[in-house]
Protein backbone atom coordinates (compact mmCIF):
# COMPACT_ATOMS: atom_id res chain seq x y z
CA UNK A 1 0.00 0.00 0.00
CA UNK A 2 1.40 3.36 -1.12
CA UNK A 3 1.83 5.41 2.09
CA UNK A 4 -0.71 8.28 2.60
CA UNK A 5 1.50 11.30 3.63
CA UNK A 6 4.15 10.40 0.61
CA UNK A 7 1.24 10.29 -1.87
CA UNK A 8 0.26 13.71 -0.81
CA UNK A 9 4.58 14.95 -0.46
CA UNK A 10 4.52 14.14 -4.03
CA UNK A 11 1.32 15.53 -5.54
CA UNK A 12 2.03 18.80 -3.49
CA UNK A 13 5.69 19.21 -4.96
CA UNK A 14 4.02 18.72 -8.86
CA UNK A 15 1.31 21.39 -7.87
CA UNK A 16 3.85 23.52 -6.68
CA UNK A 17 6.39 22.82 -8.86
CA UNK A 18 9.19 23.12 -5.70
CA UNK A 19 10.17 20.74 -2.90
CA UNK A 20 9.71 24.49 -1.06
CA UNK A 21 6.52 25.13 -2.05
CA UNK A 22 5.18 22.06 -1.36
CA UNK A 23 6.44 22.54 2.38
CA UNK A 24 4.37 25.34 2.81
CA UNK A 25 1.49 23.65 1.37
CA UNK A 26 1.80 20.58 3.79
CA UNK A 27 3.09 22.60 6.84
CA UNK A 28 5.58 20.65 7.11
CA UNK A 29 9.56 21.06 6.42
CA UNK A 30 11.32 20.77 3.11
CA UNK A 31 13.19 18.17 4.60
CA UNK A 32 10.21 15.93 5.02
CA UNK A 33 9.16 16.53 1.85
CA UNK A 34 12.11 15.02 1.01
CA UNK A 35 11.98 12.34 3.39
CA UNK A 36 8.62 11.13 1.71
CA UNK A 37 9.23 11.97 -1.67
CA UNK A 38 12.55 9.52 -1.61
CA UNK A 39 10.74 6.37 0.45
CA UNK A 40 8.06 6.48 -1.79
CA UNK A 41 10.27 5.81 -4.93
CA UNK A 42 12.48 3.54 -2.94
CA UNK A 43 9.36 1.96 -2.11
CA UNK A 44 7.94 1.86 -5.72
CA UNK A 45 12.04 0.84 -6.81
CA UNK A 46 11.82 4.34 -9.15
CA UNK A 47 12.47 7.81 -9.88
CA UNK A 48 8.78 9.82 -9.57
CA UNK A 49 10.40 13.57 -9.86
CA UNK A 50 12.90 15.30 -11.62
CA UNK A 51 14.29 17.76 -9.62
CA UNK A 52 14.39 20.63 -12.12
CA UNK A 53 12.56 23.79 -11.54
CA UNK A 54 10.03 23.21 -11.85
CA UNK A 55 9.87 20.08 -10.34
CA UNK A 56 8.03 17.81 -13.39
CA UNK A 57 7.06 14.04 -12.53
CA UNK A 58 9.30 11.26 -14.91
CA UNK A 59 7.04 8.50 -16.59
CA UNK A 60 6.19 6.40 -13.51
CA UNK A 61 5.47 9.80 -11.81
CA UNK A 62 3.18 10.93 -13.96
CA UNK A 63 0.96 7.77 -13.80
CA UNK A 64 1.29 7.70 -9.62
CA UNK A 65 -0.25 10.74 -10.10
CA UNK A 66 -3.12 10.16 -12.29
CA UNK A 67 -3.89 7.67 -9.04
CA UNK A 68 -3.55 10.26 -6.81
CA UNK A 69 -6.14 11.93 -8.85
CA UNK A 70 -8.41 9.07 -8.98
CA UNK A 71 -7.57 8.81 -5.18
CA UNK A 72 -8.62 12.06 -4.07
CA UNK A 73 -12.07 11.78 -6.20
CA UNK A 74 -13.48 8.38 -4.83
CA UNK A 75 -12.56 9.92 -1.86
CA UNK A 76 -14.68 13.41 -2.67
CA UNK A 77 -17.18 11.20 -3.56
CA UNK A 78 -17.30 9.08 -0.73
CA UNK A 79 -17.61 12.02 1.82
CA UNK A 80 -19.95 13.22 -0.18
CA UNK A 81 -22.41 9.99 -0.10
CA UNK A 82 -21.53 9.84 3.64
CA UNK A 83 -22.65 13.39 4.48
CA UNK A 84 -19.59 14.08 5.97
CA UNK A 85 -18.07 17.04 6.44
CA UNK A 86 -16.47 19.36 3.53
CA UNK A 87 -13.75 18.27 2.05
CA UNK A 88 -10.69 19.29 1.67
CA UNK A 89 -10.36 19.98 -2.09
CA UNK A 90 -6.98 18.05 -2.17
CA UNK A 91 -5.22 17.51 -5.23
CA UNK A 92 -6.30 18.95 -8.95
CA UNK A 93 -8.46 16.98 -10.95
CA UNK A 94 -6.15 16.79 -14.35
CA UNK A 95 -8.39 16.77 -17.72
CA UNK A 96 -7.32 17.37 -21.43
CA UNK A 97 -9.42 20.15 -23.36
CA UNK A 98 -9.20 21.74 -26.43
CA UNK A 99 -7.76 25.50 -26.80
CA UNK A 100 -10.91 25.91 -28.82
CA UNK A 101 -13.48 24.65 -26.45
CA UNK A 102 -11.55 26.61 -23.58
CA UNK A 103 -11.52 29.54 -25.42
CA UNK A 104 -15.61 29.40 -26.16
CA UNK A 105 -17.35 27.66 -23.57
CA UNK A 106 -15.74 25.44 -21.18
CA UNK A 107 -14.91 27.99 -18.58
CA UNK A 108 -18.56 28.28 -17.35
CA UNK A 109 -19.13 24.13 -17.43
CA UNK A 110 -16.34 24.32 -15.03
CA UNK A 111 -16.83 27.11 -12.69
CA UNK A 112 -20.37 25.65 -12.36
CA UNK A 113 -19.04 22.62 -10.22
CA UNK A 114 -18.05 23.37 -6.87
CA UNK A 115 -15.24 21.17 -4.62
CA UNK A 116 -13.23 20.50 -7.86
CA UNK A 117 -9.55 21.85 -8.14
CA UNK A 118 -8.53 22.29 -12.15
CA UNK A 119 -5.13 21.12 -13.53
CA UNK A 120 -6.23 21.35 -17.70
CA UNK A 121 -3.82 19.83 -20.03
CA UNK A 122 -4.05 21.98 -23.17
CA UNK A 123 -4.07 19.35 -26.88
CA UNK A 124 -5.61 19.51 -29.71
CA UNK A 125 -8.91 17.05 -29.68
CA UNK A 126 -7.46 14.52 -32.40
CA UNK A 127 -4.81 13.48 -29.68
CA UNK A 128 -5.78 14.04 -26.15
CA UNK A 129 -7.30 10.73 -26.01
CA UNK A 130 -3.84 10.15 -26.18
CA UNK A 131 -3.38 10.99 -22.70
CA UNK A 132 -6.20 9.54 -21.01
CA UNK A 133 -4.79 5.84 -22.82
CA UNK A 134 -1.66 6.77 -20.79
CA UNK A 135 -3.09 7.49 -17.67
CA UNK A 136 -2.06 11.17 -17.50
CA UNK A 137 -4.77 12.65 -17.01
CA UNK A 138 -7.92 12.35 -15.67
CA UNK A 139 -10.66 12.33 -18.39
CA UNK A 140 -10.57 14.26 -21.52
CA UNK A 141 -12.29 16.03 -24.02
CA UNK A 142 -11.82 14.33 -27.23
CA UNK A 143 -12.64 14.39 -30.80
CA UNK A 144 -13.59 10.23 -31.17
CA UNK A 145 -16.62 8.64 -30.21
CA UNK A 146 -14.72 5.60 -29.90
CA UNK A 147 -13.75 4.71 -26.66
CA UNK A 148 -10.22 4.33 -24.70
CA UNK A 149 -10.35 0.77 -22.49
CA UNK A 150 -12.40 1.15 -19.73
CA UNK A 151 -14.00 4.44 -20.69
CA UNK A 152 -17.30 5.81 -20.70
CA UNK A 153 -18.60 8.51 -23.66
CA UNK A 154 -20.71 11.09 -23.73
CA UNK A 155 -21.33 13.70 -26.92
CA UNK A 156 -20.41 17.70 -26.09
CA UNK A 157 -21.77 18.83 -29.03
CA UNK A 158 -19.81 20.00 -32.28
CA UNK A 159 -17.65 23.40 -32.91
CA UNK A 160 -18.01 25.29 -35.96
CA UNK A 161 -15.36 26.78 -37.53
CA UNK A 162 -14.95 29.67 -40.13
CA UNK A 163 -12.05 30.99 -41.74
CA UNK A 164 -11.36 34.45 -41.86
CA UNK A 165 -8.49 36.82 -42.46
CA UNK A 166 -8.61 40.88 -42.40
CA UNK A 167 -9.69 43.38 -45.45
CA UNK A 168 -6.28 44.08 -46.41
CA UNK A 169 -4.44 40.30 -45.59
CA UNK A 170 -7.65 39.44 -48.38
CA UNK A 171 -6.83 41.96 -50.30
CA UNK A 172 -3.32 41.64 -50.91
CA UNK A 173 -3.40 37.63 -50.93
CA UNK A 174 -6.67 37.25 -52.59
CA UNK A 175 -7.07 39.38 -55.23
CA UNK A 176 -8.64 37.17 -58.02
CA UNK A 177 -10.68 35.30 -54.77
CA UNK A 178 -9.98 32.45 -52.63
CA UNK A 179 -8.16 29.69 -54.55
CA UNK A 180 -6.36 26.37 -53.56
CA UNK A 181 -3.20 28.55 -55.20
CA UNK A 182 -3.53 31.29 -53.36
CA UNK A 183 -4.78 30.17 -49.80
CA UNK A 184 -1.26 27.89 -50.53
CA UNK A 185 0.75 30.97 -50.49
CA UNK A 186 -0.95 33.00 -47.98
CA UNK A 187 0.82 32.81 -44.46
CA UNK A 188 -1.68 30.67 -42.32
CA UNK A 189 -2.38 30.87 -38.19
CA UNK A 190 -2.03 27.48 -36.73
CA UNK A 191 -1.83 26.51 -33.25
CA UNK A 192 0.54 23.99 -33.41
CA UNK A 193 1.88 21.22 -35.45
CA UNK A 194 -1.11 18.35 -34.57
CA UNK A 195 -3.72 20.94 -36.17
CA UNK A 196 -5.06 20.41 -39.34
CA UNK A 197 -7.75 22.37 -39.27
CA UNK A 198 -6.17 25.20 -41.56
CA UNK A 199 -6.05 22.42 -44.52
CA UNK A 200 -9.19 20.62 -44.11
CA UNK A 201 -11.05 24.20 -44.65
CA UNK A 202 -8.57 24.69 -48.04
CA UNK A 203 -9.61 21.50 -49.27
CA UNK A 204 -13.25 21.76 -48.39
CA UNK A 205 -13.67 25.60 -50.01
CA UNK A 206 -11.26 24.37 -53.04
CA UNK A 207 -11.78 20.87 -53.57
CA UNK A 208 -7.76 20.62 -53.47
CA UNK A 209 -5.40 19.67 -51.42
CA UNK A 210 -3.53 22.69 -50.04
CA UNK A 211 -0.68 22.85 -47.78
CA UNK A 212 -0.01 26.12 -46.65
CA UNK A 213 2.74 28.33 -45.37
CA UNK A 214 2.62 29.11 -41.78
CA UNK A 215 2.33 30.83 -38.49
CA UNK A 216 2.52 29.10 -35.09
CA UNK A 217 0.90 30.77 -32.64
CA UNK A 218 -0.18 28.39 -29.93
CA UNK A 219 -3.16 30.47 -28.37
CA UNK A 220 -6.79 30.61 -29.76
CA UNK A 221 -7.16 34.40 -29.05
CA UNK A 222 -3.75 35.05 -30.41
CA UNK A 223 -4.76 33.77 -33.95
CA UNK A 224 -7.51 36.11 -33.79
CA UNK A 225 -5.71 39.24 -32.71
CA UNK A 226 -2.68 37.98 -35.19
CA UNK A 227 -5.63 37.69 -38.10
CA UNK A 228 -6.68 41.41 -37.22
CA UNK A 229 -3.35 42.53 -37.19
CA UNK A 230 -3.24 40.99 -41.09
CA UNK A 231 -0.07 38.29 -40.05
CA UNK A 232 -2.68 35.57 -41.40
CA UNK A 233 -5.66 33.75 -42.49
CA UNK A 234 -6.93 31.51 -40.30
CA UNK A 235 -9.68 29.31 -38.95
CA UNK A 236 -11.21 29.36 -35.55
CA UNK A 237 -14.46 28.65 -33.71
CA UNK A 238 -17.11 30.86 -35.24
CA UNK A 239 -18.29 32.20 -31.97
CA UNK A 240 -15.58 33.90 -31.70
CA UNK A 241 -14.96 35.45 -34.59
CA UNK A 242 -18.53 35.86 -35.60
CA UNK A 243 -18.93 39.60 -34.01
CA UNK A 244 -15.85 40.62 -35.20
CA UNK A 245 -16.67 39.68 -39.12
CA UNK A 246 -19.89 41.73 -38.27
CA UNK A 247 -18.37 44.44 -37.47
CA UNK A 248 -16.23 44.38 -40.47
CA UNK A 249 -12.55 43.86 -38.87
CA UNK A 250 -12.72 40.48 -40.00
CA UNK A 251 -13.63 39.05 -43.64
CA UNK A 252 -15.29 35.56 -43.90
CA UNK A 253 -13.03 34.01 -46.56
CA UNK A 254 -15.92 31.87 -47.61
CA UNK A 255 -19.68 32.05 -45.88
CA UNK A 256 -20.84 28.54 -47.35
CA UNK A 257 -17.85 26.69 -45.98
CA UNK A 258 -17.86 25.91 -42.45
CA UNK A 259 -16.31 23.00 -40.51
CA UNK A 260 -18.46 21.50 -37.72
CA UNK A 261 -15.72 19.17 -35.35
CA UNK A 262 -17.87 17.40 -32.75
CA UNK A 263 -16.46 16.53 -29.29
CA UNK A 264 -17.21 14.29 -26.68
CA UNK A 265 -15.93 13.70 -23.55
CA UNK A 266 -14.37 10.62 -21.75
CA UNK A 267 -14.41 9.43 -18.56
CA UNK A 268 -13.07 6.46 -16.76
CA UNK A 269 -15.40 4.21 -15.57
CA UNK A 270 -13.92 3.96 -12.22
CA UNK A 271 -13.69 7.87 -12.03
CA UNK A 272 -17.23 8.48 -13.46
CA UNK A 273 -19.48 8.60 -9.85
CA UNK A 274 -16.63 11.37 -8.53
CA UNK A 275 -16.81 13.46 -12.03
CA UNK A 276 -20.75 13.28 -12.82
CA UNK A 277 -21.13 16.74 -11.28
CA UNK A 278 -18.87 17.67 -14.02
CA UNK A 279 -19.56 15.52 -16.47
CA UNK A 280 -23.37 17.09 -16.55
CA UNK A 281 -21.89 20.89 -16.50
CA UNK A 282 -19.91 19.76 -19.79
CA UNK A 283 -23.04 18.39 -21.67
CA UNK A 284 -24.79 21.37 -20.56
CA UNK A 285 -22.61 24.05 -21.73
CA UNK A 286 -21.40 21.78 -25.22
CA UNK A 287 -25.36 21.36 -25.77
CA UNK A 288 -25.95 25.07 -25.24
CA UNK A 289 -22.33 26.14 -27.05
CA UNK A 290 -23.85 24.56 -30.67
CA UNK A 291 -26.96 26.33 -30.83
Amino acid sequence: MIDRAALAAFAAVLQTGSFEGAAGQLGVTQSAVSQRIKALEEALGTALVRRSRPATPTGAGRRLMAHAEAVGLLERDLRRDLALARPDPGTPVRIAVTADSLATWVIPALAAVEGLLYDLVIDDQDHSAELLRAGEVAAAITASDRPVPGCDVRPLGAIRYLAFASPGFVARHFPDGVTAPALARAPALTFNRKDRLQRAWAEAATGERVFPVTHYLGSTHGITDAALAGLGWAVNPEPLVAPLVAEGRLVDLDPAVRIDTALYWQVPRQGAAALADLTRALRRAGADQGR
